[in-house]
């Protein structure tokens, strides 16, 4: 092999450029290197971040109020992971029909390719929530009757934060739903002085057809929270409440909002005729009414929803009866005491009797003056201010402690004799 001269020029490298260009980038190299050290530095480390998958919902459930099913379950707040959520999960809810199964028992297997009902953004979500549970209300057709004879309906849900990956299905949430009839649209009341008496008409249909034979009806009774806006109440007129709360939004599923009430609806009676007298009531505090039709389909009860809620204040506005038996007997002067008039009459056997007016007059179809200045608390007074030669009218009334006068008696007159009345 020939040995290159050492005075021989030395040959340029071939590739100039490619020798320039790594050099330059070098330190670019390397920190490209260092970042790349840095975020392996723990073997195994995933590169892309999981998913955060919601925690499965655990505790679905499904009931049916009237043509209605309402669905209540709580929102996960955990990841599969054991962290909070931070902020509320999309909410999925799916719906199928299914063959009823041959036993009572429901025990139906989740569906293979369940169909999505609905999809709440996580952003609307809170409006869905009360009492600490999620509540869909999802509205029967008349089409899911007809067209699922001898189905069950089974309910399941999953949520999710994220596009890429849903929770688990929950547990199932399976029921048989009957056609119930419509709600009741005209519940009305009067007020007696010993009741409210309810009225409505029988509804006639269901979504599935004519109503069948009514098992009854079941009367519910709130009462009111103080500032109701609901009118008063008297005699034998009854004001009505707003009606069945409709859900205004545009939102699907909202449930409706029930009026403001100090004691929820609870069952104060049942009837079989269009009507129902409430006796348990008192003055003055204002009642919210619902009346709901019942069906019986072979043993199981189904319940219509709400009738229009119905609010009443009883006011007494009822005056006592007259009082009876009044006598009126004139006293000629005697022992120093001057004439005068005695009278006295029956005791009157209402229960808020607050007392008794006495009237005179010199005309019998005139009610006259009032001869006491104090509401009497006894069934007798004495007239002493009568004149000689007069002839007098007596009549008494009784009021009750709500201020309520009765009708007069029956008038008494008496001859005051001619003469001086006084010594």
């Amino acid at each position: 092999m020939a040995k290159r001269n050492s005075a021989e020029p030395r040959r340029p490298s071939p590739h100039p450029f490619r020798a320039r260009s790594f050099a330059a980038s070098f330190p670019a190299v390397a920190l490209a290197l260092a970042l790349f050290a840095t975020g392996c530095a723990s073997p195994g480390e995933p590169t892309a971040r999981s998913p955060i998958v919601p925690e499965a919902v655990t505790n679905f459930a499904a009931a049916q109020s009237g043509n209605h099913v309402l669905l209540t379950f709580a929102v996960p707040t955990l990841s599969t992971a054991g962290r909070a959520l931070d902020h509320p999960p999309t909410i999925e809810i799916y719906r199928d029909f299914e063959p009823a199964p041959a036993s009572a028992e429901l025990h139906p297997a989740a569906p293979k390719h369940p169909a999505l009902l609905v999809t709440i953004p996580a952003e609307l979500v809170p409006r869905y929530v009360a009492e600490g549970l999620f509540q869909y209300d999802d509205a029967l057709q008349p089409s899911d009757f007809t067209d699922h004879p001898d189905s069950i309906v089974v309910y399941s849900v999953r949520t999710r934060v994220s596009g890429k990956k849903p929770s688990a299905a929950s547990n199932i949430a399976a029921l048989r739903v009957y056609a119930a009839p419509d709600p009741i649209g005209n519940l009305a009341g009067k007020v007696t002085p010993t009741a409210v008496v309810l009225s409505w008409t029988p509804p006639q249909k269901t979504p599935a057809g004519p109503v069948p034979a009514l098992a009854g009806y079941r009367i519910y009774r709130g009462e009111a929270q103080s500032d109701t806006s609901a009118s008063d109440a008297s005699g034998s007129s009854a004001a009505a409440a707003p009606s069945n709360p409709q859900n205004t939004s545009a939102l699907p599923g909202l449930p409706p909002s029930p009026p403001p009430l100090q004691s929820p609806l609870v069952k104060i009676g049942e009837s079989t005729s269009p009507s129902f007298t409430d006796t348990q009531t008192e003055f003055g505090k204002t009642y919210v009414y619902s009346v709901r039709t019942v069906l019986d389909y072979s043993g199981v009860a189904v319940e219509s929803g709400d009738s229009n809620f119905l609010a009443i204040t009883p006011r007494d506005t009822f005056p006592p009866a007259a009082p009876k038996g009044l006598v009126v007997v004139y006293v000629p002067t005697a022992a120093g005491v001057p004439a005068h008039v005695d009278l006295s009459w029956a005791v009157s056997p209402e229960p808020d009797l607050a007392g008794y007016q006495v009237y005179r007059s010199e005309r019998d179809d005139a009610l006259g003056t009032r001869v006491n200045k104090q509401l009497l608390l006894t069934p007798a007074v004495r007239d002493m201010n009568v004149v000689s030669g007069r002839r007098y009218y007596y009549s008494v009334t009784a009021v009750d402690r709500s201020g309520n006068e009765s009708a007069p008696s029956a008038v008494v007159p008496v001859n005051v004799p001619a003469g001086p009345a006084r010594p």
